[in-house]
């Protein structure tokens, strides 16, 4: 089932067990959603609501941190139910030792490869770890730490 399909249940879910915390969550993401669909003037598939998904992300994550620094817990809070709300919607995050594996994968593949050709291992590593979620800064980091 399509990710606005099930949106849109999980919304009339929402609405009939009066949960506007949650449904507020999900009408921004089902927004998000249509908008970047009508932007495109295409429809959605699996790796673009992934993309869009991981953006929305990344903005919780960031505000949730600049509303901590800035003494607001209250919308620090906020912010992070809609983050694991979206998390939901996500696949699961890759395991450690996937990661590990990948990236030995990817330094196989470029042997004798250096700090300065990371994005070459980094390239690879990604194309491994496909339909997994993977936090790239830490991905990024685990490359740099194999790679010195």
């Amino acid at each position: 089932m399509a990710l606005l399909e099930t949106l849109q249940q999980d919304m009339v879910q929402a609405m009939k067990a009066k949960q506007s915390a949650r449904l507020d969550a999900i009408r921004m993401i089902k927004s998000a959603l249509q908008k970047f669909q009508i932007d495109a003037m295409k429809p959605l598939d699996e790796t673009t609501e992934l993309q869009v998904l991981g953006t929305l992300l990344k903005q919780r994550r960031e505000a949730v941190e600049m509303y901590t620094t800035a003494g607001r817990p209250d919308l620090a809070e906020k912010e992070a139910i809609e983050l694991k709300l979206i998390e939901a919607y996500m696949p699961a995050m890759a395991s450690a030792e996937d990661i590990e594996a990948a990236i030995a994968a990817a330094m196989a593949e470029n042997p004798g490869a250096t700090a300065k050709q990371m994005g070459v291992v980094m390239k690879a590593t990604q194309a491994k770890l496909v339909g997994k979620r993977v936090d790239g800064k830490a991905l990024s980091d685990a490359v740099r730490g194999k790679l010195t």
